[in-house]
């Protein structure tokens, strides 16, 4: 049921649509500090996205949403316009809606990470072929990506690269073994390899996790590795290795792993199916929208702003993540 605030958010959508051409997806409008968006500076090894990607200097107060849409039946809805949309952040509609587009084309920065544990020793071949193939299907060359397995700690078997040889060698050196700290390991590799990634134009951060859920050495909690991710603004994919006939504790953890961050967990029928949650993965990645917006009252203060999005047509929903860290103002 709609609120009032809610009501509210769809007519100021709708307006600042009105006034933009709905067609074509709207430029971004350039923020005061940075009115002509520079290409970043090439760095060794890097290379410049690829032509047609959008470069987007965000500022502190805007907020890069990304999500998607699906039907009742799980089918990628694409083509809609920013008016069939209603948004709160913390509350209240947006100050300003900045850019709305369908992104099939930006950038990815993927983590893979690979349950090593004893547990999944007996379908760990299957998680490494898949994983391979996923990178095979979903790098294009301004795409960049790492491999990681984890099982008591964390092992970057392959940090960041577009070049799939090289992350398929990392996935190659991982060996099954061990005890198995999951929350540890998800919140150390947003920490690590997410939070810290600095880019200057918009890019899409996603972990690929297998794994079968179970954690019997972690020190975090599991609260602890989703508000990581959530502060990394990174999206989490799952894809359990159980194949169980009913899904178990574990599933229940890789779940709200993926619903807090706006990803998805899948539950492959049997081992041999983790590469289909590889292919639905890609597909999302290619089938996703991009809001931009300067959120109402917005205060530097490290808190944790709640996001509420949601189609105006019943028969969608919308996939997104449960809200956002605000930056804190250095003293």
């Amino acid at each position: 049921m709609w609120t009032a605030a809610a009501a509210m958010a769809v007519a100021f959508m709708t307006q600042t649509a009105s006034a933009q051409d709905t067609k074509t997806a709207p430029k971004p409008a350039a923020p005061a500090t940075a009115q002509q968006p520079q290409q970043p500076a090439q760095q060794p090894g890097e290379e410049q996205p690829g032509p047609g990607v959008t470069t987007l200097k965000v500022s502190v107060n805007e907020v890069d949403l990304v999500f998607t849409v699906i039907d009742r039946k799980g089918h990628f809805v694409t083509g809609l316009q920013q008016q069939n949309f209603g948004l709160l952040d913390d509350g209240r509609p947006p100050q300003k809606v900045r850019q709305f587009a369908q992104q099939t084309n930006l950038p990815l920065r993927v983590g893979i990470m690979l349950d090593t544990s004893s547990s999944i020793r007996q379908r760990f071949q299957f998680e490494q072929e898949a994983a391979t193939d996923f990178l095979l299907q979903v790098m294009h060359p301004a795409d960049r990506a790492f491999v990681e397995g984890f099982d008591v700690q964390t092992d970057v078997a392959q940090d960041f690269t577009n070049r799939v040889d090289l992350l398929d060698t990392g996935i190659r050196r991982l060996r099954p073994g061990g005890g198995t700290a999951l929350f540890d390991s998800v919140y150390k590799t947003c920490r690590d390899e997410m939070l810290t990634l600095k880019q200057d134009f918009a890019v899409r951060k996603a972990i690929v996790l297998v794994s079968d859920g179970d954690d019997d050495y972690s020190r975090s909690l599991e609260s602890d590795a989703i508000k990581m991710c959530q502060r990394a603004e990174t999206i989490v994919y799952t894809i359990s290795t159980n194949v169980g006939p009913s899904r178990d504790k574990g599933d229940d953890v890789l779940q709200q792993i993926a619903d807090a961050t706006g990803g998805q967990a899948f539950y492959p029928v049997k081992i041999e199916d983790v590469a289909q949650g590889f292919h639905n993965i890609e597909e999302e990645l290619r089938s996703q929208y991009l809001l931009v917006y300067t959120p109402a009252d917005f205060k530097l203060d490290g808190s944790f702003r709640t996001i509420y999005l949601q189609s105006l047509d019943p028969r969608y929903s919308v996939r997104t993540k449960k809200g956002y860290f605000s930056p804190k103002e250095e003293q």
